[in-house]
């Protein structure tokens, strides 16, 4: 038996229903209709919210920045007093997420799968390279590179480890000489 939704409840179902697939197996599995069946609905019922794969992967996409956005934010990093501290609470969230949801992690960066025009995705892609980039920028203009080039050096670093350790080349080891976690450590090396 299909179920009936309210307009705004349905984008929430298939939104929820694509989340379950993507963290059960992959986003080879999240369709269109993989999604309307998990939802109880017909197959053309996502239409109105999600034309096609790509639009639907674009919103799930979209949902899985917001969800780390708002982990980020809900480590009080506004009210942090310095940008090393700032940094560091941005990393660590950004590693947790990669680690504990990799599924959704990955699909968050598949350029070839999502609506790169998309205007929600760019403001949620640009907020979050902002806040690496005002945070790097208070530790001054650097002598020997120039900020942009720390900014996508310490953006590259965490978002490699990130995709290494969720598959598997690397265990989440401390680092030998500080003791703190190989992910904060590898972003305070790039730090002056």
């Amino acid at each position: 038996m299909k179920k009936a939704h309210h307009h705004g409840a349905l984008k929430q179902a298939l939104i929820e229903a694509a989340l379950d697939l993507l963290d059960a197996e992959g986003v080879e599995a999240v369709s269109i209709r993989a999604v309307a069946r998990k939802a109880g609905v017909s197959h053309a019922a996502p239409v109105n919210h999600f034309p096609d794969r790509r639009a639907l992967l674009t919103g799930l996409a979209i949902h899985c920045f917001e969800e780390l956005k708002h982990a980020i934010q809900s480590t009080g990093i506004r009210e942090m007093p310095d940008a090393r501290s700032q940094l560091i609470a941005f990393v660590d969230e950004f590693h947790n997420y990669g680690l504990n949801k990799p599924n959704r992690y990955r699909l968050m960066w598949r350029s070839d799968m999502l609506d790169a025009s998309d205007e929600e995705l760019n403001a949620m892609t640009d907020h979050l390279f902002g806040m690496v980039t005002k945070m790097i920028t208070q530790f001054g203009d650097p002598p020997n590179i120039s900020i942009m080039s720390r900014v996508v050096a310490m953006c590259s670093i965490i978002h490699g480890y990130v995709l290494l350790r969720i598959d598997g080349n690397f265990i989440g080891l401390t680092d030998e000489k500080t003791g703190h976690p190989r992910h904060i450590a590898l972003i305070e090396a790039l730090l002056p």
